[in-house]
């Protein structure tokens, strides 16, 4: 059973949950983003939920868990708790914030401080779980220290009946824990654009117009393996923040400045931090093209990457035939490198030859 322990970190101070808290309790959980990513939760959240959770708080200590108020100077901004560990040493941490306290590394600093504590208290690994598309707290799991170890393919289920995954992150006693600072970091002001176009990070909303796209014959002809239905691009849509915040990749929707309208796909894969080298690809709808747009889409993530990010190289593939997509790349100040000889399968069970590209940080 752990001590009822009070632990400082910074401006932090966690203590065991008191009554004098329920109140803001309840305007923490009675909040749509917190509704969202706790389907369990009792919605709309009142007084007596929060009096339950308390009693169920006290409850925790006595079963060998530990549930943590987090204050600053004072005033209560969020939850952390620990699940009793498990015959080996496991324990599994949870976190909330209120929403006045998100996005200043409160639940980061938290995590990683009663993470430290459960070390000193023998524990010997400490598991977080993330829905993929809580991109807040997998950058909490990051900033804390924390592995990522895989993903629970449709491990739970929200009020909406809908199964999601989940993201499997954990510390052990005794290994490095820095914290993990994005090698793609978010876009300042969550967009990029220069008065025409906008770069926009693709949402499942953006699903439908993905998939009318990637469907029109003309686009089709240069994609590589099989279609996709319109489910398995809304499940891509639902993967985009989570692939960002992982640095995997970033995935964007390309829209009209004028009318917000879907205009095309942009992104920026393959991302191999040891070279310093990522690749980009694109695609636009057919009403949009020859009005420059992918020429500026392209401009803009490139400059933005090599000013935001330590790439160093940024590279394409294009079929040899696709003539469009190669005066993009060379308006964008791109280079041809050579050629890979029937690298693309095509449609027709010949291949093509691959015309490679890149640009420099320098150029």
């Amino acid at each position: 059973m752990f001590p009822r322990d009070v632990i400082s970190t910074g401006s932090l101070i966690l203590r065991p949950p008191a009554e004098e808290d329920a109140g803001a309790i309840v305007l923490m959980c009675d909040d749509p983003v917190t509704a969202r990513f706790m389907p369990l939760m009792p919605s709309p959240y009142a007084l007596e939920h929060a009096r339950d959770f308390l009693e169920r708080a006290a409850g925790k200590w006595a079963q060998g868990g530990a549930e943590f108020a987090i204050t600053e100077r004072g005033r209560y901004v969020g939850s952390i708790g620990v699940r009793p560990p498990d015959h080996w040493g496991v324990a599994e941490l949870g976190y909330l914030v209120t929403p006045e306290a998100r996005g200043r590394n409160v639940a980061g600093a938290a995590a990683r401080a009663v993470t430290d504590w459960l070390f000193d208290q023998g524990v010997r690994r400490v598991e977080v779980q993330a829905e993929v598309e809580n991109v807040a707290s997998l950058r909490v799991a990051y900033k804390a220290g924390f592995h990522e170890e895989g993903r629970r393919r449709e491990a739970k289920r929200l009020r909406d009946g809908r199964y999601v995954d989940y993201v499997t992150f954990a510390r052990l006693a005794g290994e490095p824990a820095a914290a993990t600072e994005p090698y793609l970091p978010f876009f300042k002001g969550g967009e990029l654009g220069d008065g025409v176009v906008r770069l926009v990070p693709m949402t499942p909303e953006d699903a439908g117009d993905y998939h009318r796209m990637m469907g029109d014959p003309s686009v089709a002809a240069y994609a590589v393996g099989p279609g996709t239905s319109l489910e398995d691009d809304e499940r891509r849509c639902r993967n985009t923040g989570y692939w960002w915040v992982s640095g995997q990749r970033i995935e964007l929707a390309i829209r009209d400045a004028a009318s917000g309208a879907f205009a095309g796909h942009l992104q920026l894969t393959q991302v191999i931090p040891p070279l310093g080298q990522a690749m980009i690809g694109y695609s636009l709808v057919p009403e949009f093209r020859g009005k420059g747009f992918m020429t500026r889409a392209v401009r803009l993530v490139v400059d933005w990457a090599f000013a935001h990010t330590a790439l160093h190289r940024i590279v394409a593939g294009t079929n040899v035939s696709n003539t469009a997509s190669h005066a993009v790349l060379e308006r964008a100040g791109f280079a041809r490198e050579g050629l890979h000889r029937e690298l693309f399968p095509t449609a027709d069970g010949t291949r093509a030859d691959d015309v490679e590209w890149a640009r420099l940080r320098t150029s």
